[in-house]
Order: C-alpha cells, then sequence, then structure tokens
C-alpha cells in the first residue's frame, strides 16, 4: 500500500488494509508552550492502492459482543468439529500465535480468516490496523501519514516494555471490555412464533447448522487459556453458547484471495486458506443489513444463495424449499 495526499508513495510491508477515508488535522499547536508540533497544512490524508495490486475486497467489520464466551472455548472442542462434519464440508483449523503469550500456538477464531485466537492479541492488531495506533504487540506503523507521535514511548506501567503509542496499555481494557460483554441475545417474540420454530427445524435438516453450529460449551472455570496468559472466569466457564458458528475456514465460493495466516511449520503465509474465510458467527445477524463478509448482500435469500462449493448440497435443498418454508427459515435468522 502506498501513502497519498502529495506525499512520495511509502510501500508498507505486510499490509492488507487500508482505510477507505482519512483526515489530517494539518495543524497541531501544544496547548501548553503553544508550539507547532506538527504542521501539514496542505496534506490530504487519503490512503490509496497502487494499480500492482490486483487482489481488493471491502471488508465489514465482525460483531464484537459476546466474544468472551468465544475466547473460551478450548482448543480441543474446536478441534473435534471437523471429525462430526461430513465429507466435504470439514471444516479447516487455523493455529495462530498468542501474542501475550511469547507466540504460543492457539486454535484461531477471531476475525474473518480465524487469525486471532485471544482477544488481547485481536485488540492490539486492530489498534494498530484500524486506528494505526502503534502497541506493545505491535510497533511498527503501517503509514507514515498523520504520524507524529514516538512510537518508543515506554508503558506506564512497566517501563521497560515499550508500549509505542498506546503508553497505557488501552488494548488491555478493551480485551476486558469484549469478555465482558453479553452474548448478543435473540428477539423472543420472533423466537417464539410457529414460523421461526419451523425455520429451526428447516435449519438443521438441510445442513445449514453443519457450519453454523448452534451451540458450543465454554471450557471450565479455572482452564488456563491463550498459552496460559489467561484464566476463564467463572463468568464464562462451562456455559453453553449459541454462536451458529464452527469458527473454522470453509470454501463456500465467495472467499476474497487473501491469505492471512501464517503456516506456523514454514513460516509464510498459508495460501491453501487464501479462498476461505470463517464461518460467520449468525448470533445478533438480526440486527445486520449488509450480510457475507463483504457486505455485498442485503438480504438474507441473496446472502444463503451466494454459498457455493462446500455448501452445495445445502444449497441446493434451500433452492427445493417452497416459498412458505424458505420464509420460515429467514423468520429463524431475524430472530437470532
Amino acid at each position: 500500500m502506498n501513502d497519498g495526499g502529495g506525499l512520495t508513495g511509502v510501500t508498507i510491508a505486510n499490509r492488507s488494509l487500508i482505510n477507505q477515508r482519512a483526515t489530517c488535522p494539518g495543524v497541531i499547536t501544544d496547548l501548553v508552550t503553544h508550539a507547532i508540533i506538527y504542521n501539514h497544512p496542505n496534506e490530504q490524508a487519503q490512503e490509496r492502492v497502487p494499480g500492482a495490486e490486483t487482489v481488493r475486497t471491502r471488508r465489514m467489520t465482525t460483531n464484537l459482543i459476546g466474544l468472551g464466551f468465544v475466547e473460551c472455548i478450548s482448543n480441543t472442542t474446536l478441534q473435534n468439529i471437523p471429525n462430526g462434519q461430513p465429507t466435504g464440508m470439514k471444516g479447516q483449523l487455523t493455529t495462530v500465535p498468542v501474542a501475550e503469550a511469547n507466540g504460543a500456538l492457539r486454535v484461531g477464531r477471531f476475525g474473518w480468516k480465524s487469525q486471532d485466537a485471544s482477544l488481547l492479541t485481536f485488540s492490539g492488531g486492530a489498534y494498530l490496523n484500524e486506528m494505526g495506533i502503534t502497541n506493545r504487540f505491535n510497533l511498527q506503523e503501517v503509514t507514515t501519514l498523520c504520524d507524529d507521535v514516538p512510537d518508543n514511548t515506554p508503558c506506564t506501567s512497566n517501563p521497560q516494555v515499550i508500549c509505542g503509542e498506546d503508553k497505557d496499555n488501552d488494548i488491555d481494557a478493551f480485551a476486558r471490555f469484549m469478555r465482558a460483554t453479553k452474548a448478543p441475545s435473540r428477539d423472543s417474540r420472533l423466537a417464539a412464533t410457529s414460523s421461526a420454530q419451523a425455520g429451526a427445524s428447516l435449519f438443521h435438516s438441510i445442513g445449514c447448522d453443519v457450519c453454523h453450529m448452534a451451540t458450543l460449551t465454554t471450557a471450565p472455570a479455572g482452564t488456563l487459556i491463550n498459552g496460559g496468559a489467561f484464566t476463564v472466569p467463572a463468568a464464562l466457564g462451562n456455559q453453553n453458547i449459541h454462536p451458529y458458528s464452527d469458527f473454522l475456514l470453509h470454501d463456500v465460493g465467495s472467499g476474497d484471495g487473501i491469505a492471512q495466516v501464517i503456516d506456523p511449520n514454514t513460516g509464510q503465509l498459508d495460501q491453501t486458506m487464501k479462498n476461505k474465510m470463517r464461518t460467520a458467527p449468525l448470533w445478533g445477524v438480526r440486527t445486520r443489513n449488509e450480510l457475507m463478509h463483504d457486505g455485498e448482500n442485503y438480504t438474507r435469500n441473496e446472502a444463503i444463495l451466494r454459498h457455493a462449493n462446500e455448501a452445495n448440497g445445502v444449497i441446493n435443498s434451500y433452492r427445493n424449499l417452497s416459498t412458505t418454508q424458505k420464509n420460515q427459515l429467514i423468520d429463524f435468522l431475524n430472530s437470532l
């Protein structure tokens, strides 16, 4: 990716995301000394995609609430899921480093490619990629636009550690916030209707729940996870949750061709995953009207019919449903 806005293009290694819009403040004055500490009044801060970049996609933000439960699902639970899935629909696990545990490996579950395994690692990556805030896990900037804050600032709580622009460890507070959120609630009134209940049965009978698994159970309270860096608390331990996902990667024909997960054996991006996406959790989907990873589908029916490849059998069964049955299935989805 290149910086834009009249600046000399700067190639940024391993960049996978640019912001659609960005604004530089132009001039920043120190409130105490009144000295100008940033002075680029004519700079328009807008990142640009060079023409040589041919793989491009739009990414929707993922749901953040209820993720504490997802973090507390054990590796073993996720590793066992493919054993119960039919041939041709078996999900692919990712094994990714936990930043706060010195890179200890854990089964991934967060992000569109299941590229993160802990909420603190996920938080550190989001601060860097979404907001341009370096932190103790990510000290290298992804863009030079509007960058006037030193990246070698020590952590306030531990001056022996460099925290970049996140000297007060806000990434930890954000991770705690995500862990404290409840799972998305259902529309109980719609869920109680005969139509939605019939739709739930159809969701199971045609095979949607092979990947969009209705129920998973978290590890017992007191279990050490994230490479020993986090202990499952009582509020999140041994809980049956209903995310409607297996958190594994599948090829359903809508993959974006972008590899994001490093193969721990080779140290290279695992290209076998580039056209696969994590099964999107359906809890809370009733609040969304831009569907799939790129937000390109605006109705439940469109999103369902976009599935292909591993999902071909399921989609053929969906096509064979009557109009009434399809509406029942969509009522069920609208209750989640």
